[in-house]
């Protein structure tokens, strides 16, 4: 089972995955978590580039691009093999995060951003997505309250973060058999809890 989390800054995905993945190995599943950017020593590479403050004269396409090239790379060497023994990977972020930043928050054009997105994924696409929604000023907040990572993407006016929440909120809508939309502005217990029973469900359909 291929399992993605995503969400606006500050919204707890990293925060949540290692316990997820502690939870489903007791359970006797055999779980590999991994996160994008990255995931290979060429998509780190690449996130470097991505994420680093000294390159805020990036360009839209060029930052989407960028994104495609690390994740072609990750669902060919890790992704896919891993599905293919019976793995369920998770992973924190995926190609909805493109659609999200690169295409409602820089107001690129829709279907191009998904033509790039299918060639990169070779069209895989995910059992099951979990949106952490927040609120865009309480998750930048947090994320500078708890000291983590601050890169060029949080850097991006909060303007554009609010258009990244709007285009999640509509994939939402397009998918709804895919998403499940999980409440990250209550306590971190409440959330991880929530998170387990969506995830459980979902094995079960599976």
């Amino acid at each position: 089972m291929f399992i993605t989390l995503e969400g606006p800054e500050g919204s707890g995905k990293t925060s949540h995955i290692p316990y997820l993945v502690e939870y489903l190995r007791e359970k006797g599943h055999t779980v590999f978590p991994t996160r994008e950017p990255g995931g290979t020593t060429i998509s780190e590479q690449i996130r470097d580039i991505l994420h680093d403050l000294k390159n805020a004269e990036m360009h839209p396409r060029t930052e989407t691009l960028l994104y495609q090239a690390a994740r072609a790379q990750i669902v060919e060497q890790v992704i896919k093999p891993r599905l293919a023994v019976g793995e369920i990977v998770i992973s924190d972020r995926y190609y909805d995060s493109t659609i999200a930043y690169q295409g409602y928050g820089h107001q690129q054009d829709l279907e191009q951003v998904r033509g790039l997105v299918k060639y990169a994924t070779g069209g895989l696409t995910p059992d099951l997505t979990i949106l952490l929604d927040l609120d865009i000023e309480v998750g930048l907040k947090r994320k500078i309250q708890n000291e983590m990572e601050w890169n060029r993407m949080d850097a991006y006016t909060v303007e554009f973060h609010q258009r990244v929440r709007r285009g999640y909120l509509e994939l939402v809508k397009q998918e709804p058999q895919r998403w499940v939309v999980v409440n990250s502005d209550q306590k971190w217990d409440d959330v991880q809890a929530e998170l387990k029973e969506v995830i459980i469900k979902g094995l079960n359909k599976k």
